[in-house]
């Protein structure tokens, strides 16, 4: 258990980060399961950008990995184009 008070803090902080992260990536992968899900090109068309922008945002805050995130923008890319 921390003694210093700014080790506590940052315990606190840390905990509120997790969660925080975890709500943008779990919202993430449903978007790609909803995604992925989707039979209409011209609707997954309008729905690639939104999702490439929420898989973007996760890499810029270092939630995924930029490598992973441009897998997974590549792969959605082709899915999309293949219908």
């Amino acid at each position: 258990m921390a003694h210093h008070k700014s080790a506590k803090k940052r315990i606190r902080q840390s905990a509120k980060r997790r969660l925080h992260n975890r709500y943008f990536a779990k919202t993430t992968r449903n978007a790609i399961r909803e995604l992925r899900a989707l039979e209409s090109k011209t609707e997954a068309e309008k729905e690639l950008p939104k999702v490439i922008s929420m898989i973007d945002k996760l890499a810029k805050k270092n939630i995924l990995h930029p490598s992973n995130a441009a897998n997974k923008k590549s792969k959605l890319t082709k899915f999309v184009n293949s219908l």
